[in-house]
């Protein structure tokens, strides 16, 4: 059995003059079969979402002010209602650019997925409480 980060690493590796956010999700796609686990085929989604965003304009492999307020506008607008005010992208982009260059990059675009996963968590198992509470009163 071939390590993971070879096997992953054969399957993403493309030419320079192939390498664009379309091959990758067509390699992503490749990569998905029946035997994918949900959590296998959400890692592969995110990785899709990120690069369906990253590279409009500027580097391909990160996120630019206008790229990170698409995506937070058409995938994330559920759950951050107001992607669409300028301070609250440019809130967010100070928060998730840790290095300060001025673009998100995937891992720092995975902590913003992470801890807004953390926080909906967080939201039910209160919610759920509430609810087991309610219960046992009546």
């Amino acid at each position: 059995m071939q390590p993971i980060a070879f096997s992953l690493h054969q399957h993403l590796s493309v030419p320079e003059e192939q390498n664009s956010s379309n091959h990758l999700t067509a390699r992503m796609d490749a990569m998905k079969s029946e035997n994918a686990s949900t959590l296998e085929n959400a890692m592969q989604l995110m990785i899709q979402t990120f690069h369906k965003y990253s590279g409009n304009e500027g580097d391909k492999y990160t996120l630019s002010r206008v790229e990170l307020k698409e995506m937070l506008t058409q995938e994330l607008g559920n759950y951050l209602g107001n992607a669409q005010d300028k301070d609250a992208v440019e809130k967010v982009m100070g928060d998730l650019d840790s290095n300060n260059d001025g673009e998100v990059d995937f891992t720092e675009f995975i902590i913003l997925v992470g801890a807004l996963t953390v926080a909906c968590n967080d939201f039910f198992l209160e919610y759920h409480g509430k609810d087991e509470k309610n219960a046992q009163k009546e």
